[in-house]
């Protein structure tokens, strides 16, 4: 069977719908598709019934139990629930904030609108290899946080950081934890309870279910957490999140979570296996070539290589049978360098020129061959019309140069 192009290695940015998700979704559009609210007939006791299974699927694969799962649109919605609800409902214990610089957008964002509303926000700054570590929380904490928010695993480089050592130093502490696992959930084991998270954040296009369905874990007991809601309406979702359920969707990410459940052990194995066929074929041979993140703590399927003195952009257009992003795709439309890179100190020179690469469930090993030959060829070409890479080979050091301006 011929390969199709193109490639598609973004499943970081997002997944396709697996087959089985979408063939258990199809009757909540036509058949079943009663509000899950109207509990004085079949069909919502029906559409009520699908969602209550969902809650629990998701539920089983974050170690959680079902009544602890809300229903969101999405991380962004979830990680603003998380953050903005908590921040209001506890502001009489204190407002203060710790974060990381390198959080994903739908984090940082939140946290900087809290700042203009008088809140505090310490913002921790990542390792070399993007990694936040529980001593950097515990020597942040003070009598007035009442918040911490760390993802799990990065979005962009793909470094898990200390999700259970941090929880464990909340608990002491006595501050929420909160953890955006978007990139995580589904890929590597997670789980709330040994982790001592109390809030979670996940989202179904990450985990070959539907876009536009996610979930916020809201921890129940030891503590029992509160969120002071951003939707008001009609008090779905126990009061913490107003609006008629997406039936369809929510059915979508129960079974996408239930198909991780089943499949993580052998699909994690099967995609570090890719991982790393990529980027040992690519570092060896292309010797400028520099892996960012932590070479070994990171998540299966995901490696971000940088390629000094060629343009990631110029990268990107001379492989357009592949798909992968330079950056983050939530900020791709920008040519800033990545904001995650230059947070883990790289120069422009690393931040400008980097390629991430998502490999995810459908991916083949014969793409993968396929990517590490276009990449290379392609950085070959590159290097060999650039005038830096031309002034590196005879020695010079580019820090050192005083460019002319006409």
């Amino acid at each position: 069977m011929p390969m199709k192009l193109p490639i598609y290695l973004d499943n970081n940015a997002t997944t396709c719908c697996d087959p089985r998700v979408v063939e258990e979704m199809l009757p909540y559009f036509t058949e079943k598709f009663g509000n899950a609210a109207s509990r004085n007939h079949a069909f919502g006791w029906e559409a009520e019934s699908a969602v209550t299974t969902a809650r629990g699927q998701v539920a089983d694969l974050i170690g959680a139990t079902a009544k602890e799962i809300i229903w969101t649109s999405g991380s962004t919605e979830s990680n603003n629930l998380a953050i903005k609800g908590a921040a209001e409902m506890y502001k009489q214990k204190g407002r203060h904030i710790i974060t990381a610089i390198h959080e994903h957008k739908a984090v940082l964002d939140p946290c900087k609108r809290l700042m203009r509303e008088g809140y505090e926000v310490t913002w921790l700054e990542p390792d070399a290899n993007g990694i936040i570590y529980a001593d950097q929380v515990q020597e942040a904490l003070r009598d007035d946080t009442i918040l911490v928010s760390i993802m799990w695993a990065n979005n962009e480089v793909g470094t898990v950081n200390e999700v259970p050592e941090i929880g464990e130093v909340c608990k002491r502490h006595g501050a929420i934890f909160h953890t955006d696992a978007t990139q995580a959930v589904g890929k590597i084991p997670v789980d709330v309870e040994e982790a001592g998270v109390d809030l979670l954040s996940a989202t179904a296009h990450k985990l070959y279910g539907p876009k536009g369905v996610g979930c916020l874990y809201v921890r129940r007991r030891k503590p029992r957490v509160r969120l002071s809601p951003i939707l008001d309406g009609g008090g779905h979702e126990r009061g913490m999140r107003s609006g008629t359920l997406a039936a369809s969707n929510i059915v979508g990410m129960g079974t996408a979570c239930e198909l991780c459940q089943q499949e993580m052990p052998d699909e994690s194995i099967r995609t570090a296996a890719l991982r790393d066929r990529l980027i040992d074929s690519i570092l060896g041979q292309i010797d400028t070539a520099v892996l960012n993140g932590h070479p070994t703590r990171r998540l299966p399927g995901t490696a971000n290589i940088s390629f000094p003195y060629v343009e990631g952009e110029s990268l990107m257009m001379a492989c357009k049978e592949v798909a992968v992003s330079s950056g983050s795709a939530c900020t791709s439309a920008s040519l800033e360098p990545s904001y995650v890179l230059k947070a883990l100190g790289a120069g422009d020179e690393i931040a400008h020129s980097s390629i991430r690469f998502g490999i995810g469930r459908f991916n083949t090993e014969p793409e993968i061959d396929y990517v590490i030959e276009k990449m290379v060829t392609s950085v070959q070409h590159l290097l060999a019309m650039s005038p830096l890479y031309d002034m590196v080979k005879e020695g010079i050091d580019l820090t050192t140069v005083e460019w002319g301006h006409d």
